[in-house]
């Protein structure tokens, strides 16, 4: 029951509500789906005290705070984040939900906006439509079209297809593309994992003849390209197949179920070759026009043929889709003759590009998309082909082919590929006329929305900042990846280098759940995960080791520290045990040596086994706290012990307690014992010098590889030395981030060297820590582990010298954190917003002789540190 009352003047509002993590999610599968919201509470000291969720079938009742389905009663909780509870959802059935809460003075808030989720098919069984395809030949080149006519002669209350697909697809509902997704479904491990989507189609019904258009694409599923990952091997490869349900509710209240089966038609499109990993060829004169409209004559066109269901889990895809988010017209064009252009975007991005033109029928056009020139001003990719094996010469890596039909000006746009470019070289088989705004770039990623801002009075960071940033973006499709143009691998080691800056910077917990079923369906039985997920069956050898392939438990662990979520833990718990169990097993004493290793270093190399221990430490930790989380005390006995073991193992081989040394001493040897917790407290201070030594030894600049990134920066600044991390993060000469960024860089780079002879992507996620150090130190932003979610949220900013200005939020699960700083003079103005139903624990360092004032009272301090406990709200302090 609704219970009557307001808040107080400045009144608590629920706001943002959100089911499974995505604004009115349509088709889930979630038996019990997570709701969660926040709070508009401008008054400081907000809390929520109560809440009471309502859900039911009928929105007027919902509106008016009665549900059929579920109401929780006033529960007495801080929650936002909460599991349904109620009656047992249904499958294809809408769903209305509200929140009312109560806020610090327990005065009961207004109901939330009324907010939605649909159910979809919920169980295999649900499904009415057959597997189908137009052959099992996997050697077919054009994409195959699907088509079905029908006639509807009721008036339509509501009309859901829902499609699963082998490959990728474009659907048409009577000419008009439904949807503004790119590439789905989203890549899985076929065999083991296939993913459907629901579609609202019921603008595109009419009353009388309709048609239904499918388009398929090969994807990762029929893999035609050969390269060293041998995905054209892949145990699951097959021609594209998809099945349909169109189910349509008519106003009278009866269901009518349009499906898959033999009275579909088939012909081949005018895609007459596509790959993900290379481009897409068009020919515009074989196009059919028409074809998915409800009169076009389809009499030869060929049956469908039945095949069977690549997998027999089958479950919707519940995520941030794939979009082309922005687009970016090219900054210039390079004629060098009247069949050989140029266009240069301004920036590197995943995406494609789509031209315009008109020529006569026949004219082949080629697009090489690249990321540099070579010194003629042609495309050069050197950098990118070098793990491609191709047979003949029919698929260019990297280019496109649109075969004009003679027409008035005609586009191209490629379907089923993306690439990662800046550069792209068009070249003629006839004269055409071309002009800089004849060509777009369009910049496609998954479409996750952003969670941070940053910005400082360095501009050189700023830049480095939206790099960094437009890196991550370029490598999430999905899934997270390595590179969009070379290889589009989710390699798993620089995904968990890169997930706070993911995690800070944007709200990607759709992906990463998404990405952790990968690995659940990828892990074999012995607990061992392959370098890559999804694979075709590469990486179980080679790169897997604890360096790489922790992602099983530190991925969920991050989810948990800014979700507060501990249900993807929970789900990769037998996982993350399975893990560490083998790799006990293989290496009773605590040292492994499995793994890669300090990847791409600038010049020294530290030891596998100190690198790879430490993260077999890291895992074994986090089980330990899981199961103290979930209640498993064996388990965490077990697990704590085994922590202990691997750390002691660990320093006793590499440590010199009388030296502070680790091994050698070099930058990644001293930074990751003192990230990963492994250095005994006593001697942190004494670590931690020596990093601040070896540091200045190399003249102030990085000596580390892709592991060391993750800890040289944030092992400074966390023990005393954030001045020396930020001549690292701020530094302009090679080697650096800056380097890249003053040579013109708009992504990170594979490598520090920028005229290395290999390792030379120019968009690489691997090297982006820096992105969430940022945030971690100069903002000073960081989840807290016993209150997480930034239910307690740790502010320690480190207002260095060499910068002025520093301003910083992040959008937490209870609303924006801001902290931010500015030096003016010799006075630092610190500000910081506490959002509602959320604390602080903040803790600065007052430079010497200066005194801090909050609000303009003096605020008295021991020594030069200064710890408060904020409630919500907005604070100003000055150190001056």
């Amino acid at each position: 029951m609704l219970i009557a009352g307001l808040c107080h003047a400045q009144p608590c509002i629920p706001t943002n509500l959100q089911c499974e993590y995505i604004n009115n999610p349509l088709g889930i599968d979630a038996e019990q789906p997570r709701i969660s919201w926040q709070l508009k509470d401008s008054r400081n000291g907000a809390v929520q005290t109560g809440y009471q969720l309502i859900v039911g079938t009928d929105s007027l009742a919902v509106s008016q705070g009665l549900g059929n389905s579920w109401q929780s009663g006033q529960v007495s909780s801080a929650a936002q984040l909460v599991t349904y509870q109620g009656q047992p959802l249904q499958p294809f059935t809408k769903y209305y939900y509200t929140v009312q809460v109560w806020d610090k003075d327990k005065q009961p808030s207004p109901l939330a906006a009324v907010c939605h989720f649909e159910t979809g098919m919920m169980h295999s069984k649900n499904w009415k439509g057959a597997w189908i395809s137009d052959s099992r030949d996997v050697n077919i080149k054009p994409a195959p079209y699907f088509r079905k006519a029908f006639t509807v002669n009721r008036k339509i209350r509501s009309a859901r297809a829902y499609i699963a697909v082998a490959g990728l697809y474009e659907l048409y509902i009577n000419g008009n593309r439904i949807g503004d997704h790119r590439l789905d479904p989203m890549y899985t491990r076929f065999d083991r994992r296939t993913l459907y989507l629901t579609h609202d189609i019921t603008s595109q019904l009419q009353n009388g003849k309709n048609a239904i258009g499918v388009l398929l694409g090969n994807g990762w599923y029929n893999h035609q390209s050969t390269a060293v990952w041998f995905f054209h091997e892949a145990p699951w490869r097959n021609r594209p197949a998809f099945c349909m349900d169109v189910r349509i509710t008519y106003e009278d209240g009866s269901m009518e179920t349009i499906s898959t089966g033999k009275d579909w038609k088939t012909a081949l499109s005018p895609v007459i070759f596509n790959s993900i990993y290379t481009g897409e060829h068009y020919d515009a004169r074989q196009e059919q026009a028409g074809w998915h409209l409800p009169f076009f004559n389809d009499s030869q066109w060929k049956e469908v043929i039945y095949r069977a269901a690549p997998s027999t889990n089958i479950t919707a895809q519940i995520m941030q889709p794939v979009r082309a988010v922005d687009t970016i017209p090219a900054r210039s064009i390079r004629v060098f003759n009247d069949t050989s252009y140029v266009f240069d975007l301004g920036r590197n991005i995943s995406g494609v590009s789509r031209i315009t033109v008109k020529a006569p029928a026949g004219t082949v056009l080629r697009l090489k998309h690249g990321e540099r020139l070579l010194a003629n001003g042609h495309v050069d990719l050197s950098n990118l082909d070098v793990h491609y094996r191709p047979v003949g010469s029919d698929d260019p890596f990297g280019t496109d082919i649109f075969i004009t039909s003679g027409k008035e000006a005609e586009s191209f746009m490629p379907r089923f590929n993306y690439k990662g470019f800046q550069f792209i070289e068009v070249s003629s088989s006839a004269p055409i006329t071309l002009t800089k705004e004849d060509l777009t770039g369009y910049f496609m990623h998954s479409d996750v929305p952003a969670a941070g801002q940053l910005t400082t009075s360095n501009p050189t960071i700023n830049k480095l900042w939206w790099a960094t940033n437009n890196s991550y973006l370029s490598n999430l499709f999905g899934y997270p990846t390595d590179c969009p143009q070379r290889e589009k691998n989710g390699w798993t080691g620089d995904a968990h280098i890169a997930i706070e800056t993911g995690l800070y910077n944007f709200d990607g917990i759709t992906v990463y759940e998404k990405w952790m079923n990968d690995h659940k369906d990828e892990q074999q039985s012995n607990g061992v995960l392959p370098a890559i997920i999804p694979t075709s069956g590469w990486g179980y050898e080679w790169a897997n080791g604890p360096d790489w392939t922790s992602t099983i438990a530190i991925i969920p662990w991050n989810i948990y520290l800014f979700y507060g979520d501990t249900t993807l833990l929970s789900r990769c718990y037998d996982n993350i045990q399975r893990y560490v169990d083998h790799i006990d097993e293989l290496y009773p004493t605590g040292l492994t040596t499995w793994g890669l290793g300090d990847w791409v270093p600038v010049k020294s190399k530290s030891p596998v086994e100190l690198t790879s221990s430490i993260y077999y430490y890291a895992d074994a930790a986090i089980l330990a706290k899981a199961a103290t989380l979930f209640g498993r005390k064996d388990d965490a006995r077990r697990y704590g012990a085994l922590a202990t073991r691997i750390k002691n193992a660990i320093n006793d081989k590499y440590l010199n307690p009388s030296t502070g040394i680790y091994g050698s001493g070099y930058q990644t040897e001293l930074s990751f014992p003192l990230y990963w917790r492994i250095v005994p407290d006593s001697l942190i201070s004494k670590v931690a010098a020596n990093l601040a030594k070896r540091v200045q030894a190399d003249s102030n600049h990085l000596d580390v590889g892709l592991l060391g990134t993750k800890s040289i920066l944030n092992a400074l600044s966390e023990n005393g030395y954030a001045d020396i991390a930020w001549q690292l993060a701020a530094r302009e000469t090679y080697p650096s981030w800056g380097w890249w960024i003053v040579n013109g860089a708009t992504t990170l780079y594979e490598n520090w060297n920028i005229k290395a002879a290999n390792d030379i992507s120019m968009n690489h996620i691997m090297f982006g820590e820096v992105g969430a150090w940022l945030y971690k130190a100069l903002g000073g932003i960081k989840p807290d582990a016993e209150q997480p979610g930034f239910k307690n949220i740790l502010l320690q900013p480190h207002f260095v010298n060499g910068l002025n200005e520093c301003k910083s939020s992040h959008r937490s699960p209870y609303g924006t954190i801001e902290s931010s700083w500015k030096r003016t003079g010799k006075r630092i103005e610190y500000q910081v917003v506490v959002p509602p139903n959320s604390t602080a624990t903040m803790q600065l360092t007052i430079p010497v002789k200066k005194k801090l004032y909050m609000s303009g009272v003096l605020q008295p301090h021991s020594g030069n540190t200064y710890t408060a406990t904020l409630v919500a709200g907005k604070y100003l302090f000055e150190m001056k």
